[in-house]
């Protein structure tokens, strides 16, 4: 029999808090382990403050609650992965060129804020504006204390973020500062979703989707999420595992980029939300993850002993950049990206 499908937990507290040479192996160890079996980790020994993460919760609900005409005008134009987006105006399947001919788009809404030009003053090379824009954030008078406490919590998740890259580097062996070569000018941003059903008993069609089913874009993923269920895992064994923050940890998942520079030694997992019904009823549920995405010109192709003598890479090479803009046209501009190949293919060989 299969032994029972569980997310792994592996605490960082070796590297945040300056563990001994020994201390910091068995935490590589535990994750290089994690991101070969499930690519999804509960993370502990983080040092994220108690305090930070309630001011996020306030933050997320003090906004969500605004009218939806008032959000609609932070919603930015088109090919601009900032500010609102509405329910029901993304189609995260697609960024995997996956659609059902009767399914609904994805019914959850967000808010994205991330890294600006102006966050990069030393970059190596010039950035693009359209990639790297500035933030749309609400009037003080709106939602007050609101961009000071998720700004907070950006900082929080990105160090979690780039201390994971540490251990990553670590347990791939690699040269201790290796992703600060590809980190200088992260495209890293910060998603607020709100999965907007009204709470209480409803019929579900099948195809309700709170989010479809895709894998995340760049290095890292760092998720606070209610401990409410929606969140699902495709494990080895094909099929979707629920799964809910423990007590304490912040979930981890990897993205495509880790994928490509392993060579598959690592996978991005794919996941997705559905409608959190418990007993029949739509429970409330909000989530905000943090995309550490790598540079937007940095290469991603398999890394040295990764690939046999004699075998090519499973994948070609290509930017972060490239890569993250396929897979939004996708997601957000509705168009079926048809360089997911590999993924997909699991996607449809899963107990949907």
């Amino acid at each position: 029999m299969n032994a029972p499908f569980e997310v792994p937990v592996v605490d960082i507290s070796p590297y945040v808090l300056d563990g001994t040479d020994a201390e910091r192996a068995v935490t590589a160890d535990a994750m290089d382990t994690a991101c070969r079996t499930v690519g999804f980790v509960q993370v502990v020994g983080h040092a994220v403050p108690e305090e930070a993460a309630a001011d996020l919760a306030s933050a997320v609900d003090d906004f969500f609650a605004l009218p939806l005409e008032t959000k609609k005008q932070l919603c930015a134009p088109k090919g601009v992965n900032r500010g609102y987006t509405p329910p029901k105006s993304e189609n995260l399947s697609l960024s995997l060129g996956l659609q059902a001919a009767d399914r609904m788009n994805d019914f959850f809404e967000a808010f994205n804020t991330g890294a600006a030009v102006a966050d990069y003053p030393d970059a190596s090379v010039p950035l693009d504006p359209a990639l790297y824009p500035e933030n749309l954030w609400p009037a003080e008078s709106l939602v007050p204390g609101f961009r000071q406490r998720v700004q907070t919590w950006e900082a929080q998740a990105g160090r979690v973020a780039r201390t994971l890259t540490a251990v990553f580097a670590d347990a791939l062996g690699l040269e201790p500062d290796w992703f600060r070569g590809v980190t200088g000018h992260s495209l890293d941003v910060l998603r607020m979703n709100n999965y907007a059903l009204p709470p209480g008993t409803v019929d579900l069609d099948g195809d309700l989707t709170g989010m479809g089913e895709h894998t995340d874009y760049g290095i890292v993923t760092v998720l606070w999420a209610d401990q409410v269920p929606g969140l699902q895992v495709l494990g080895r064994d094909g099929h979707w595992h629920d799964v809910v923050p423990a007590d304490g940890a912040l979930l981890v998942n990897l993205g495509d980029a880790m994928a490509r520079w392993t060579n598959e030694r690592w996978m991005s997992t794919l996941h997705r939300v559905k409608p959190p019904v418990v007993d029949g009823s739509i429970q409330r549920r909000r989530s905000v993850a943090f995309f550490h995405d790598g540079d937007v010109d940095a290469v991603v192709t398999a890394l040295p002993g990764t690939v046999e003598d004699g075998e090519e890479p499973l994948y070609p090479p290509v930017t972060i950049g490239e890569h993250i803009s396929a897979k939004l046209a996708g997601s957000r501009d509705l168009q079926e990206n048809t360089d997911a190949v590999r993924e997909a293919a699991r996607v449809l060989a899963s107990a949907r």
